[in-house]
């Protein structure tokens, strides 16, 4: 019996002074690759037309996937492709969540300091047809594509689509049928895929590609619930939203910027991942595990400080925005917002209805590195900055553990402070 994977997070059923703003020194980034199952999804957008590219997590024996996608229409043949991984691995760091570095001027030359800085970023199995019309089952459409087998089918009612995935090797989760009924009663469709195990050999790959489809309908969407009918606790979902106007925000659950631009203790330069995902946790927990998560909004032809190179016009093509042509005398027009979610079927009862908006303010998760002054200075602006570094120091200890929920003195000790006092720091 071929087990019904969760690959997908989705709808898939089976599956201080003046920090010279956004100038600094690039230090790590919070990526996906952090959280150890995070479902990636990249939403081209334009009008009615909406390319969608899927990034699984499965891992096992290829012969045990399966996904199945609720879609707006019967998709055709023309309008399913393989992607490449790399590019959402690229769109993925260049969006992430990023640290950034300063290191305090000698006191005594600030004024000449802040004249000279400028801050640049561093550098198969065939289905059975028998049975299918009698359960109310259509199977539209059949195609290989790249190393899938993928079926779009109808159905008039949900048991009977789930008594034929059953007949034809499908595990179904318990609860799945009032899911699929919804998505029935809406008209939907759904994309079926499996690995083609022979398919696969032959093209050389060892790895689940990233699915592709596009389509034309009013619903900007993205079908979540199939996917909390079996899953294993609270899910992570990253979306990564491709523009012509501006951001793009959830319509039927509040959508909010992450905490950003603040200034945190510099030993989180080792330990950005455990703050990354700890951060994000405590965000989840103020807001009841009931928002979405804006992590960058930006425009794509530029970024600073940049965790990545911008993507160049072939690899947004290759990810479906069509209105980009390979012209290098104009900008190409793309607004990237990532979103992040963290969800489960309580807290998340709706799929994600999204709608794209005119604001193109930029915006992205921040986090700011200051290391004191280590050398010795004699002025006036000296002794002012030594009264002050203590405040400071405490300040982001504190901001460290309100972002967090760590306890403020576990971080002072990290952070050394005691002894840093005792040894007068600016003698170090």
């Amino acid at each position: 019996m071929r087990r019904l994977a969760v690959p997908l997070t989705l709808a898939l059923l089976f599956f201080v002074p003046d920090l010279h703003a956004f100038c600094g020194f690039y230090v790590a980034k919070g990526d996906a690759k952090i959280f150890n199952r995070a479902s990636q999804v990249v939403l081209v957008r334009d009008a009615d037309r909406t390319v969608m590219t899927m990034a699984n997590d499965f891992k096992g024996d290829p012969k045990e996937f399966a996904v199945v996608i609720p879609v707006p229409t019967v998709l055709q043949r023309g309008q399913i492709r393989v992607a490449d991984k790399s590019v959402i691995d690229h769109l993925d760091a260049y969006s992430a969540p990023r640290l950034v570095e300063y290191h305090d001027p000698d006191p005594c030359q600030m004024a000449v300091y802040e004249r000279n800085v400028t801050g640049a970023p561093m550098t198969a199995q065939t289905p059975r047809r028998d049975g299918a019309k009698s359960l109310g089952v259509t199977i539209e459409a059949r195609y290989t594509v790249g190393e899938y087998d993928i079926l779009i089918l109808s159905a008039t009612e949900s048991a009977g689509l789930e008594t034929w995935l059953r007949q034809n090797g499908y595990r179904i989760p318990a609860g799945a049928s009032d899911v699929l009924g919804s998505y029935i009663r809406q008209n939907l469709k759904f994309f079926v895929a499996k690995v083609n195990l022979t398919e696969q050999s032959r093209l050389g790959f060892s790895y689940l590609r990233p699915i592709q489809v596009a389509y034309e309908s009013p619903k900007f969407m993205l079908p979540i619930r199939l996917g909390t009918v079996n899953a294993n606790g609270p899910q992570e979902l990253f979306v990564y939203a491709l523009t012509r106007k501006g951001r793009v925000e959830t319509t039927n659950y509040r959508t909010v910027r992450l905490p950003s631009d603040v200034e945190i203790p510099v030993y989180i330069r080792s330990r950005f991942p455990d703050f990354y995902k700890s951060m994000f946790s405590e965000q989840v927990r103020r807001e009841k595990m009931q928002t979405v998560f804006i992590e960058y909004a930006w425009d794509m032809n530029w970024c600073d400080p940049c965790a990545a190179d911008p993507l160049t016009r072939d690899e947004l093509r290759r990810l479906g925005v069509f209105w980009v042509d390979k012209s290098e005398s104009q900008a190409a027009n793309v607004f990237v917002t990532r979103l992040h979610v963290r969800y489960d079927r309580e807290h998340f009862p709706d799929d994600l209805v999204f709608q794209e908006t005119a604001d193109r303010q930029n915006y992205q998760a921040r986090y700011v590195l200051r290391h004191p002054w280590t050398g010795k200075a004699q002025c006036a602006q000296a002794d002012a900055y030594r009264r002050t570094l203590q405040e400071r120091l405490e300040k982001e200890a504190r901001t460290l553990a309100d972002l967090t929920g760590w306890k403020v003195a576990e971080i002072r000790q990290s952070m050394d402070i005691r002894p840093v006092v005792e040894k007068k720091w600016w003698e170090w």
